[in-house]
C-alpha cells in the first residue's frame, strides 16, 4: 500500500506511510473531533452490531464505536502498523466496555476474518493511502466480511476543499492539483469526492455521500494550531522544494509568530467526506 512519494510527506509510522504517526494523526483528531464524530454518526451504526474499524490507527474512533454498539455489540479493529494496534489496545483498556475488543495487526487488502463476520465496516482516513488498483481490492474485502444488508462506511479527507487565509485562497488547491499530475498520495487525497462511484462499482447498494466542512477561525485554539501549523509546514516544504513561489515560506516554521494561522484574519478549512453503502441482500 506504499506509493513512492508517501515518505516525503513525513510523520511516518513503521509502514513508511506519511501522515500516519500518532503525533500528527492524534493532533488532527483533537483539532476536528466534533466534526469527526458527526461523520461517524452519519454511518448509521446501530446498537448490538458487530463492527470492524479497518485501519484504526491509534484507535481514536474506537471508544465512539463502542458507545454506538453498546454492551450487546462488539468492536474489532485492524491496522497495518503494529505500534498502532498496541496503542489502540491501550486506549481501549481505559474504556468501560463489558467485552474485550479484538485488535489485530493486518492489511485491509487481505482481512483476516471469515465472510459475513460483521454488521458494518468503518474505515476512516485510510483509503487515501491506497492506489487506484488497491482501492477496489479493499472495498471487495469490506464487502466480503460484512453480512448481506450490512454497512460499509468510508470516511476520508477531501484535499480539494482545503483553503487557508490570509493569502491566496487557491494556494493549497493549486499545490494538490500540481502534485496530483502523477500517481501518488496527492492524487489519492483528491479522489475522496468520488468515493461514491468507487463504492457503487464495488457492488454496494444505496450508496450515499455526505461532506462535512471543517472551518477554524482566528484566534485558533492550541489544539488546532498544533496540527495545522505542522501540516502546512510539510506541504510548504514540498512546494518550496518544487520551486514554488516564496509565499510558501510563511508556512515553513510552525512556531513562527507571523504564521498565517496566527494572523487576526487567520482561517483554515478542510472537508471530510463519509460515503456509505449496503451489502446487497441476495434475491435468490
Amino acid at each position: 500500500m506504499l506509493t513512492t512519494d508517501h515518505s516525503s510527506w513525513g510523520y511516518t509510522t513503521s509502514t513508511g506511510l506519511g501522515f500516519t504517526h500518532e503525533d500528527i494523526v492524534d493532533a488532527h483528531f483533537d483539532a476536528c473531533a466534533g466534526a469527526y464524530r458527526a461523520t461517524l454518526e452519519a454511518a448509521g451504526i446501530r446498537a448490538g452490531w458487530r463492527v470492524l474499524d479497518a485501519g484504526c490507527g491509534t484507535g481514536a474512533f474506537l471508544p465512539w464505536l463502542a458507545d454506538a454498539v453498546g454492551p450487546q455489540g462488539r468492536v474489532s479493529a485492524l491496522d497495518l502498523a503494529e505500534e498502532n494496534t498496541e496503542r489502540a489496545a491501550a486506549r481501549m483498556r481505559t474504556t468501560d466496555t463489558p467485552w474485550e475488543p479484538d485488535i489485530r495487526q493486518g492489511d485491509i487488502l487481505q482481512l483476516p476474518y471469515p465472510d459475513d463476520s460483521f454488521d458494518a465496516v468503518w474505515c476512516a482516513n485510510t483509503t487515501q493511502y491506497l492506489s487506484d488498483e488497491e482501492l477496489p481490492r479493499a472495498l471487495a474485502e469490506f464487502r466480503r466480511v460484512v453480512r448481506p444488508g450490512g454497512t460499509v462506511a468510508v470516511k476520508d479527507l477531501d484535499a480539494a476543499l482545503i483553503a487557508v487565509r490570509p493569502g491566496d485562497p487557491f494556494r493549497f488547491t493549486d499545490f494538490f492539483r500540481d502534485a496530483a499530475a502523477t500517481p501518488g498520495y496527492a492524487r489519492q487525497l483528491l479522489r475522496t469526492g468520488e468515493l461514491y462511484r468507487w463504492l457503487g462499482e464495488a457492488g454496494l447498494s444505496g450508496v450515499r455521500q455526505h461532506t462535512v466542512l471543517i472551518e477554524h477561525f482566528a484566534p485558533m485554539s492550541e489544539a488546532v494550531l498544533r496540527f495545522y501549523t505542522r501540516a502546512c509546514a510539510r506541504v510548504a516544504g514540498m512546494a518550496a522544494s518544487g520551486g514554488s513561489d516564496a509565499a510558501w515560506t510563511a508556512f515553513l516554521d510552525p512556531d513562527a509568530a507571523g504564521h498565517p494561522l496566527r494572523d487576526p484574519r487567520g482561517y483554515i478549512r478542510e472537508g471530510n467526506t463519509v460515503t456509505v453503502g449496503s451489502v446487497p441482500v441476495s434475491s435468490s
